[in-house]
């Protein structure tokens, strides 16, 4: 069997309100958190990856190499991370269409491309079309969607996320524990809390 095409698609355009400053470039042991999620997508060597930027684009563009990954902006980032990811499935489809998508945020700095390749390794195994992390006794992202699923993530709207899919699809998802998954940026707190 063919090996299935799989496209990445970073979702970074947020506004970070509650932090008071971009915070794809909120600094963690050296480098900013947004480039922990280029690195992580760039190493899973997958075929596609797909960095879907919104508010504060241009400071945010300032702090990595434009040519390492394509990135594109979301001119409707503030109606909500169904838009970014709808933006980011459209890129992908207009080209090379992935056979697999996963979706993953830039604000989780213990996602690594380990982490990425053992989504794609239990779908593989399982044959599920949806492979969800799990963590705090929930299911959320990254999360990985076959493309019987592209109709749903581009039903979405507002703020409803992958999840929402993942829970509608309970029987057809399988589950990759990753308790590292419950640590994301939000607060100047979460970020202080990081670096200790």
């Amino acid at each position: 069997m063919e090996k299935a095409k799989t496209g990445i698609i970073i979702l970074a355009a947020g506004e970070s309100s509650r932090l008071g400053y971009p915070k794809q470039i909120a600094q963690y042991k050296g480098k900013t958190l947004l480039q922990y999620a280029i690195d992580a997508a760039l190493e899973a060597k997958v075929e596609k990856q797909i960095l879907v930027l919104g508010a504060n684009k241009d400071e945010i563009k300032k702090t990595f190499r434009g040519d390492s990954i394509p990135n594109i902006p979301n001119q409707d980032w503030e109606k909500g991370m169904a838009s970014s990811m709808q933006k980011g499935l459209d890129y992908l489809l207009k080209f090379d269409a992935p056979d697999q998508v996963i979706i993953m945020l830039c604000d989780m700095p213990y996602v690594d491309s380990k982490l990425l390749k053992k989504l794609i390794a239990s779908q593989k195994k399982t044959g599920k079309g949806i492979v969800a992390c799990e963590y705090s006794e929930t299911v959320g992202v990254p999360i990985l969607f076959t493309k019987a699923y592209f109709k749903e993530l581009k039903a979405l709207s507002g703020d409803e996320g992958a999840k929402k899919v993942a829970l509608a699809h309970e029987d057809d998802c399988a589950l990759v524990k990753f308790p590292m998954g419950k640590v994301d940026v939000d607060t100047e707190e979460d970020l202080r809390d990081l670096n200790l």
